[in-house]
């Protein structure tokens, strides 16, 4: 019997090749692989010709799926190769490691195969210590020159673990307790699988290599100690398609590699590593509408060569072509580059898995749904689109939305752009991996996506206060889920008959009001909603007095936002009944004394738009706002109340603006400095054009409230000028000469 360990670096095209090259030599009966051992139920799918790496196997808790762990594979790691070549030549082949079973007992959050147990010491890198001892200071570049461009069979591996056994003895890297915890059951499965085969290959991260040579295996009743009374919990396996990008480091992967783009290429390039990683880098640039010529790949190719002779490399690695790139593609910047750099370096590969492999009943249907709707997950992000009035898009809006009910972000709602309707929705796309631990995770809620947003709903709604509940049927309305629109309605009119907060009732009239306008472009009955609304907004109306009275500054602007959100919300209604009702109530708010300011004003200013209170009503209440006799700081938040945000009243009304320019005059010095920020604060609403315009009006007061002539700015109307726009405009606008 002989055990051959080969100790390779986790998603090294090298050590896949030399890994590779072994097995061909050494042809075992059975192939051992770092790896929950959970995996071997579906280690067998690996062999199906549509099984396409980056994938990765997942390993979950059903009852509580966010404790998960992944097993990523790529076409470059070295495990892929073992795992393929044991099931393509009929060893026996299996995983490991420490059941996952007991990883995620004794850490929820492993996240990937490479995490360690809650207080575990944060370990040096091994190889940036070999990498130093050599002189190198990035252990990528020493691997690459070590090991990716020079491998040699089993001799490379040899050295390997010699290097490694002199780090663990010269404990110049700390053993951490899970690592040895992971060792135990790996030597343990080694001693089992010793008595059954006679020619084992074990395929296991370079650390571990020196500790799972049976010559150096303690005994068997110090690993028991190791593995006795570990914690455990239930756990099932899968696999999922997986991508380049959390390959990377900086994905937080702690096994990643640093561009996996480039790595991919090292493995699949037949030959000319250099001429085909340069001249794709054209094919991107050119893409970008960067003038790239083959001349300038060949002067790259050379350039490359150079520097890796200059720097005493056996290839041309991606520093020396990065390098040959930026000076002869980029002309010297890295600007240019920078454009196709995650393209280049990371890529878009996302992985497939073969029809039969395991899933829950949710990701079945998400599938069903992604084929009929047209919607093909991708690792990149891209922007669809949606015209709400075609059946197809009105189809993939409601997914879209359903799933993020779901929390299963597949897509993210983002602006859809100038329309002039509410028939346009965009959504960015993109799919990463653990929104598959996201699906397992909704998957208790129902076995349909319908369902189990409707489901997701209906919990939600128990709890809900009726700002919430507001919410929750906006997101059903949205999903098209006319069950949890039913029953939410009926909660939330239920709760808002028991509410006597006002305010809560305020907060949720613009909600309703938006969801009343969805079944004109989506189809859905909205009138239970719009029942519902009417009562809110009669007791609101009913409320609104008693609730504004005796606010300090900080509940007032919290009351001046809800009135702003109830009159737009309103607006948005073709009801006069609703409407009436509701300036009703704001016009008994302006005419009350004890109301705060900022209320009175803003309710003042929505009556002035509405047609309820002449130009001169206001600015007689604007002139007793501002008075000597009235409080300035008072005077102030009226005035902030009753122009925010628009500064049109100023410009074209200038009683208005000469009551305001009187007032200022006379504040008080005592009173100048509180009342100063109040009103920056209302002009730093105004645009810039506005302000200006604002400053030349007030340059032309007499002090009378007329304006006076300034040169250079008189409004008066030359007649023959406007009689050459006037045919134009009478066309623009459709009226007859």
């Amino acid at each position: 019997m002989t055990v051959t360990v080969l100790g390779i670096r986790h998603h090294g095209p090298g050590s896949a090749r030399a890994v590779a090259d072994a097995l061909a030599v050494i042809e075992p009966d059975a192939v051992l692989i770092e790896g929950a051992p959970e995996l071997d139920a579906v280690a067998a799918l690996a062999a199906e010709p549509t099984m396409l790496p980056p994938v990765a196997g997942l390993v979950y808790c059903p009852d509580e799926p966010r404790r998960a762990a992944f097993y990523p594979f790529a076409a470059f790691s070295p495990e892929w190769w073992a795992l393929r070549w044991g099931l393509g030549h009929g060893a026996a082949t299996s995983f490991i490691d420490l059941a996952a079973a007991h990883q995620l007992a004794e850490d929820p959050d492993a996240g990937d195969a490479t995490a360690g147990a809650d207080g575990d010491p944060v370990r040096t890198d091994p190889l940036g210590v070999l990498a130093a001892a050599a002189g190198f200071d990035d252990p990528e570049r020493w691997w690459e020159d070590a090991v990716e461009h020079r491998h040699r069979g089993l001799d490379a591996f040899a050295a390997v673990t010699e290097a490694m056994a002199a780090l663990r003895e010269d404990g110049v890297v700390a053993e951490r307790p899970s690592d040895l915890r992971r060792e135990a059951a790996m030597r343990r499965a080694i001693r089992a699988a010793a008595k059954v085969h006679e020619r084992i290959v074990v395929v296991c991260g370079a650390w571990h290599a020196p500790v799972l040579d049976p010559s150096t295996f303690p005994s068997i009743s110090h690993d028991a100690a190791l593995l006795r009374n570990r914690p455990k919990v239930k756990v099932a396996a899968t696999w999922v398609p997986w991508t380049h990008a959390r390959l990377a480091y900086r994905s937080g992967y702690g096994a990643g590699v640093d561009s996996p783009g480039w790595y991919a290429h090292l493995m699949t390039a037949p030959d000319d590593v250099t001429a085909r990683w340069l001249t794709r880098t054209a094919h991107l640039l050119r893409a970008e509408q960067v003038d790239t010529s083959p001349a300038s790949v060949v002067e790259a190719v050379r350039l490359a060569d150079a520097l890796a002779a200059l720097r005493e490399r056996p290839l041309a690695g991606l520093a020396e072509m990065t390098d040959a790139a930026t000076a002869v593609m980029g002309g010297g910047s890295t600007v240019t580059l920078d454009l196709v750099a995650e393209r280049l370096l990371v890529g878009d590969d996302l992985g497939s898995v073969p029809p039969e492999t395991p899933a829950v009943p949710l990701a079945r249907d998400l599938e069903r749904q992604q084929r009929r709707l047209r919607l093909r997950p991708k690792a990149t992000e891209e922007v669809v689109t949606l015209d709400l009035r075609t059946p197809s898009h009105r189809d993939r809006s409601r997914l879209f939305h359903r799933l993020a009910v779901l929390a299963v972000p597949w897509g993210e709602q983002v602006d859809a752009g100038r329309t002039r309707g509410t028939f346009k929705e965009a959504w960015r796309l993109e799919w990463r991996p653990e929104l598959s631990v996201a699906l397992i995770d909704a998957s208790g809620a129902g076995t349909t996506i319908e369902a189990a947003a409707a489901e997701t709903l209906a919990r939600r709604a128990e709890d809900a206060d009726v700002a919430a509940l507001t919410t929750i049927v906006e997101a059903a309305l949205l999903a098209d889920l006319p069950a949890a629109v039913a029953a939410t309605v009926a909660v939330l009119e239920e709760r808002s008959a028991r509410q006597h907060d006002v305010l809560r009732l305020m907060a949720a009239i613009e909600p309703l009001a938006r969801l009343a306008r969805y079944g004109d472009v989506r189809r859905v009955d909205t009138e239970v909603v719009e029942g519902v609304l009417r009562g809110m907004a009669a007791r609101v109306a009913i409320g609104l007095g008693p609730a504004c009275a005796s606010l300090d500054d900080d509940a007032a602007g919290e009351v001046r936002g809800l009135v702003d959100g109830v009159s737009r919300g309103l607006a948005l209604l073709s009801d006069d009944d609703l409407r009436d009702g509701w300036l009703a109530a704001l016009a008994q708010v302006a005419d009350q004394d004890r109301v705060h300011g900022s209320v009175a004003g803003r309710a003042t200013r929505i009556l002035l738009d509405a047609g309820r209170v002449e130009a001169a009503e206001a600015s007689a209440r604007l002139s007793r706002a501002l008075s000597r006799a009235a409080d300035a700081a008072a005077g102030a938040a009226w005035l902030d109340g009753f122009l925010a945000g628009d500064a049109a009243l100023l410009l074209h009304d200038p009683a208005l603006l000469a009551v305001l320019d009187e007032w200022i005059a006379t504040v008080p010095a005592e009173a100048f400095d509180d009342v100063l920020p109040l009103v920056r604060r209302t002009f730093s609403g105004f645009t810039r054009p506005e302000r200006r315009q604002v400053g030349d009006r007030v340059r032309r007061l007499d002090g009378s409230g007329s304006a006076r002539a300034v040169p250079g700015t008189s409004d008066d109307v030359d007649p023959a000028r406007a009689a050459r726009a006037r045919p134009v405009l009478r066309q623009i606008l459709g009226v007859g000469a």
